[in-house]
Formats: structure tokens, C-alpha cells, sequence
């Protein structure tokens, strides 16, 4: 072990008497990260094993790591609306809006990658693909993208499909939302309040005047306006993520099909006509009419 009192070489830095340099009875930031196990999780496919397939590997599972993360503040942030805490709600919000950020400049990395490079080990993926990620998928249906038909995808893995059978049956963040404004003293109308959760969420008219209401009222708390506001630009991240991925396929294998057996650029382009919260877009027409 080199001692921490031993002369500095020229043009180093001096470490400092109080730097702590022994870990052998104490939590060091590798052991508190767990870094054993996570730098070791890239376990390349490819035979032999191709240079490139390491830059795909950890960008999926530095993807997954920040899908967690965005998983835990929306569910945080809708147990938040429902004791009425629309500011720490959107605290969470806002941390969610960065992680999209994060998310789409990542692309970039993986764009990197060119045609010639990816389809030397492509076939070595076999059947996997980014459908496959449970975690993405929790992420829609707690925004309101719910299709019970995607369950069985994982039927073949009992922890995320128990995950995902969960939240298909529970409120969205859109959901609870509209209960915090129910709550402020807002006619959401009582069948929207209690609709089918497992549903997917479809366009509602009802709730385009009380928008404009929020919108151009000086009444109306600032913590709902601005909640209004977040949840636009959550999907617009969040549109602006797939028509990323989108680009960055075609970009890497054209209108090939994709590995886990869609139909790659054309099941992704179907993507962009999503929509979590359409009413707070549909509004934006009758303001100041």
C-alpha cells in the first residue's frame, strides 16, 4: 500500500494528511456502489468477441439504471398528488425531466456505432431487444400507455411481469393528478375519475374548459398551472426520446426488422402518435378565444 506521507512527484498533486486511504474495516465508494458487481455485468456475446459490442452493452443497461430512477420519482410523484403535495410532486417531476435529457443525449453515443460495425455481431443478440425492457414499458403505464397485451412479453420473468400486472392495475400520474384537481375544487367529471385504470388513456373533452380555466384564470394556484406545464414538457422529452431511438435505428440498420421481431423503423414511427396527455395540447387552441 503507498503511504500517503510519501514524497509527492513533480507535477502531482499532494494528497492530504486527512485523505483516508484504508478500507479494510470501513465502506469505501466502490463497495457502496457495489461496483464489483456492476462493472463485471458486461458479459459481450460475440465470437469472437467484437470491439464494438461493449459501447452497445452499456448503453442499454446505463439506460435501464436511468429508467429506474424515472420510475421511482413518478411513483413518488403521484403518491405526492395524492396526499396533495403538488410541490414536492413536481420536484419530482422536474428530476424526471432531466433524466429524459439524459436519456436522449445518450443516443448520440450509440449513433456512433455504424451499419458495417453493428451487423458483425447483431446476429449474435439472438432474440433481444429494447421491447423487452420491463422497465420501459412500467414507465408508459404509469403515464398512461397501458396495453394488457404487452404482459406477456414477460411471462417468462415473474418479477417484471408481477411489476407490470401492478401498475396496469393502478392510477396514473395523470390519474392522480386530475384527483388533486377534483380535490382544488375543479368538476372533473366523476366517470373520469373513476374509469378502467388498466385502460390506456384516450383523448377527453370534459376536461379541455377546466384546462383553460387553469390557464387563464388569475385565480388559479401556481402549483397547478406549473403542473399543467411539466406534464407537457414530460411528454414532449418524451416524444423527442423515440423520435431519437427512431433516427438512430434507421440510422444503424435502415428497414431491417428489428431483433425481437417488429417491424424496426415503422413500429417506432407508430410510437410518435402516442399521446399521454392530449388535453393539456388540445387546450392550447382555445386559449384566448
Amino acid at each position: 500500500m503507498a503511504c500517503p506521507h510519501a514524497q509527492t512527484p513533480q507535477g502531482a498533486r499532494e494528497i492530504e494528511d486527512t485523505v483516508r486511504t484504508d478500507f479494510h474495516n470501513s465502506m469505501s465508494y466502490g463497495s457502496y456502489l457495489d461496483l464489483e458487481r456492476v462493472l463485471s455485468a458486461q458479459h459481450p456475446v460475440s465470437v469472437p468477441e467484437h470491439h464494438d459490442e461493449m459501447l452497445f452493452i452499456i448503453q442499454h443497461q446505463t439506460s435501464e439504471l436511468w429508467l429506474k430512477l424515472m420510475l421511482h420519482e413518478l411513483m413518488e410523484s403521484r403518491r405526492l398528488m395524492d396526499t396533495d403535495e403538488i410541490g414536492k410532486a413536481l420536484k419530482c417531476l422536474a428530476r424526471v425531466k432531466h433524466i429524459q435529457k439524459t436519456l436522449t443525449e445518450q443516443w448520440s453515443v450509440l449513433a456512433t456505432l455504424t451499419p458495417r460495425e453493428y451487423a458483425q455481431f447483431r446476429g449474435f443478440l439472438g432474440s433481444s431487444s429494447g421491447f423487452q425492457s420491463f422497465q420501459y414499458r412500467a414507465v408508459e403505464f404509469i403515464l398512461g400507455n397501458k396495453h394488457e397485451g404487452m404482459l406477456k412479453v414477460f411471462e417468462s420473468d415473474p418479477a417484471a411481469h408481477e411489476l407490470l400486472a401492478k401498475i396496469l392495475h393502478e392510477p396514473t400520474v395523470y390519474d392522480a393528478f386530475l384527483h388533486a384537481l377534483f380535490r382544488s375544487g375543479y368538476a372533473v367529471p366523476e366517470a373520469i375519475l373513476n374509469r378502467d385504470v388498466t385502460q390506456p388513456w384516450v383523448f377527453q373533452e370534459a376536461l379541455v374548459p377546466i384546462y383553460k380555466d387553469i390557464y387563464e384564470s388569475d385565480d388559479t394556484t401556481w402549483s397547478l398551472y406549473q403542473a399543467c406545464e411539466d406534464l407537457v414538457d414530460l411528454e414532449d422529452n418524451f416524444q423527442a426520446w423515440r423520435f431519437r431511438h427512431m433516427r438512430v435505428v434507421q440510422r444503424t440498420i435502415g428497414f431491417k426488422k428489428g431483433t425481437g421481431g417488429s417491424s424496426g423503423v415503422d413500429f417506432l414511427r407508430r410510437a410518435l402518435d402516442l399521446t399521454f396527455f392530449p388535453e393539456l395540447y388540445a387546450v392550447r387552441t382555445e386559449i384566448g378565444k
